[in-house]
């Protein structure tokens, strides 16, 4: 992104310093926080921060070092303009003032076999199997049924239906300071249970082989479809299709949710120096708010970052630039996947995040799971979960 700033700006004053550290392994947010709390040169001027962790950022404890966006001169009727996704403002924002905005928009979306469609529900289109799929889960588990009489699971795994859940609850883990079980999460226990018991699905675990082999279609038994933003037909799915390659659509989900994102966030100290403050804002506007064909969100929906060669098409922030962009995708059969992912990313709420999310899904997923195999009833379940969050986070239960 910077250098393609740079080459659409041939006169900024701009010079950039990229440090570069991978969110894996647990070192990107270590690194960041000692950067920020020491300041002075060293620290970033403008910073990244990704769904899993970002509520600390923008709201949370080291919320503080971030400069409203207001006070770089961008303000909100720039984001109306842009046809931000609500969502991705809502989590960028702390007592009404914007800190953060994505590039990316990640509302989800249900993504499905064409064939398996056209085999089970006698067609293929978007429109027809959205009302096969939902709105709600008894619907879902519906076409579950229908799916399994001819031989195929309605998703991969249980992950696959948790990021639908977790993202469309409620209220988040933390309210008040205790943690809390939205009734919507803890549904996702029965609705586990009932995916396995029926054999709706082929007991995966997301970013393992056998995940991406039910992408390609060659697992125990065809799967009809993942619950995913644009991301996951383009960075993983497109690596992983082989020979279904085409054979695919998407839908609306039978809930609004979003996965995943980047937020870009400014350092505080940037407001005391006029031209850095400058250099910072249109950097910042030209990701996150420009809706121009010369903005990065165009380049980025249209998969043009490097000229003369068709990259990846993404979905991205600002649903004025893909109401102009083509999301005409290989992989989708020619579909505009655009068209689903404008009102996904319009259908997916913010309010559900906290800073503590990554630690604590690893926990209740891997309690469901027990439950779900039969090693635990329902009640031990949640009590281990509780006991483990307690343990480990120093969170009492509500």
């Amino acid at each position: 992104m910077t250098q393609k700033y740079l080459e659409t700006h041939p006169d900024a004053n701009v010079e950039f310093k990229t440090t570069i550290i991978a969110t894996t392994d647990g070192a990107y947010q270590p690194a960041l926080d000692q950067a920020l709390a020491g300041g002075g040169k060293d620290a970033p001027d403008i910073y990244a921060a990704e769904a899993a962790f970002v509520l600390k950022y923008t709201q949370g404890d080291a919320s503080t070092y971030a400069a409203n966006y207001a006070d770089l001169g961008l303000d909100d009727q720039m984001v109306k303009d842009a046809g931000i996704a609500q969502y991705s403002v809502d989590i960028g924002s702390k007592d009404g003032q914007l800190k953060g905005l994505g590039y990316q928009a990640t509302g989800g979306a249900f993504i499905y076999r064409r064939s398996l469609a056209k085999d089970t529900f006698g067609t293929d289109d978007p429109a027809t199997i959205k009302n096969e799929i939902g709105p709600g889960w008894d619907k879902f588990f519906d076409a579950a049924a229908k799916l399994k009489a001819k031989g195929y699971g309605i998703v991969s795994g249980d992950g696959d239906m948790w990021h639908a859940i977790e993202n469309s609850s409620d209220k988040g883990w933390i309210v008040d300071g205790k943690l809390h079980i939205d009734p919507k999460r803890e549904e996702f226990l029965d609705l586990a249970k009932k995916l396995k018991d029926n054999g709706y699905h082929n007991d995966t675990r997301d970013w393992q082989e056998a995940w991406f082999a039910d992408m390609s279609g060659t697992g125990t038994q065809p799967i009809f479809g993942f619950f995913g933003p644009a991301w996951l037909i383009n960075y993983v799915m497109n690596d992983q299709v082989k020979d279904t390659n085409g054979d695919w659509a998407v839908t609306e989900p039978p809930t609004g949710f979003f996965w995943g994102g980047t937020w870009l966030l400014a350092n505080n100290e940037v407001t005391k120096d006029e031209a850095k403050k400058a250099a910072v804002a249109d950097f910042i506007k030209w990701v996150t708010l420009d809706t121009s064909e010369k903005g990065l969100q165009y380049f980025w929906a249209n998969g043009t970052m490097k000229d003369g060669e068709q990259g990846t098409k993404d979905s991205v922030a600002s649903s004025v630039v893909m109401s102009k962009s083509n999301g005409e995708v290989e992989l989708l059969g020619g579909q505009n996947m655009f068209d689903v992912f404008v009102p996904a990313n319009a259908n997916a709420s913010g309010k559900n995040l906290t800073q503590f999310d990554e630690s604590i899904n690893l926990l209740w997923r891997d309690q469901v799971r027990e439950y779900t195999s039969g090693n635990k009833d329902r009640e031990s379940a949640i009590k281990t979960f509780k006991q483990q969050v307690k343990d480990q986070l120093d969170i009492d239960s509500e």
